[in-house]
């Protein structure tokens, strides 16, 4: 008893330690976010407190339709290239858990090549290799989105390794033929199911490359395609306080899509559990 009751009070101070320390850290990140928040309220801010309280780039914003088009282009974006990568990654890995598991080392060299492609190199690569080809690869818009396509293969990659690997999926695959089940069923009524939150973590990642790249989309697609950073570049000389207040938006739109994935998160844990 005595043993017990000494170590029930040490493991709420760590509990407790544990909380401060992340509540610090939070706020610490959160710090340039607030400064650049309210340097967006004022017009300048030269001395220790701005001056000139304003709403007057946030409204120039929200009455801007170009500014919500090149949101919603940046969206449109980030769905259909996580999308596409998650979905050929998934039919590739099938082949890697339950054909012939030797290819993974392939695999992974291949889907970490993107690693070491900077975005001028990747754009100029695609561009002089698709453009004047008279297919459809050489619109604009299909290389675009080929390339996000393959800067986020490596992140996407990497989350769906690591959960096929944390419930071993070949383990799962092998027990469903026992079972009188074909592998590719196995492999999406069994195995699928059980890496849905691995999944929508690898695409928080994803979506966060894709709304900060501003090198692809500028140097492919250019003012015909502009998306948020590309927009975010374009009003930068114009005024700061405009920059700021974009920034801002940007953030709490990026923060919506990671709050929405994450509850998406937690529904898919709720159902693998049951």
């Amino acid at each position: 008893m005595s043993a017990h009751s000494k170590s029930a009070p040490r493991g709420k101070k760590t509990s407790l330690g544990a909380k401060i320390f992340l509540a610090v850290v939070g706020l610490y990140l959160l710090v340039p976010f607030a400064v650049t928040f309210i340097y967006s309220l004022f017009v300048e801010w030269t001395d220790i407190l701005p001056s000139g309280f304003t709403l007057r780039n946030y409204i120039e914003l929200f009455s801007n339709a170009t500014f919500w088009a090149s949101i919603g282009r940046t969206l449109v974006l980030c769905l259909v290239s996580v999308v596409i990568t998650i979905a050929l990654l998934l039919l590739a890995m099938y082949v890697v858990v339950a054909i012939n598991r030797k290819l993974g080392n392939v695999m992974q060299f291949v889907c970490m090549i993107p690693y070491a492609l900077q975005g001028v190199i990747l754009s100029i690569g695609i561009i002089s290799l698709y453009t004047g080809t008279g297919t459809v690869l050489s619109n604009r818009m299909v290389m675009l989105f080929g390339a996000y396509t393959i800067l986020v293969l490596p992140y996407i990659y990497q989350g769906i390794r690591n959960a096929l690997n944390a419930i071993d999926a070949e383990m799962l695959i092998q027990a469903a033929e026992m079972l009188g089940c074909s592998r590719f069923r196995a492999y999406v009524q069994v195995v699928l199911p059980n890496i849905v939150s691995g999944i929508l973590v690898s695409s928080l990642l994803a979506q966060s490359i894709v709304f900060g790249d501003f090198v692809l989309a500028n140097n492919i697609a250019g003012t015909n395609y502009q998306n948020i950073q590309v927009f975010l570049q374009a009003n930068m000389d114009k005024s700061s306080g405009l920059s700021s207040a974009i920034v801002v938006i940007i953030f709490l739109v990026v923060g919506a899509v990671t709050a929405l994935v994450l509850k998406l998160q937690s529904s898919a844990r709720k159902t693998e559990k049951e």
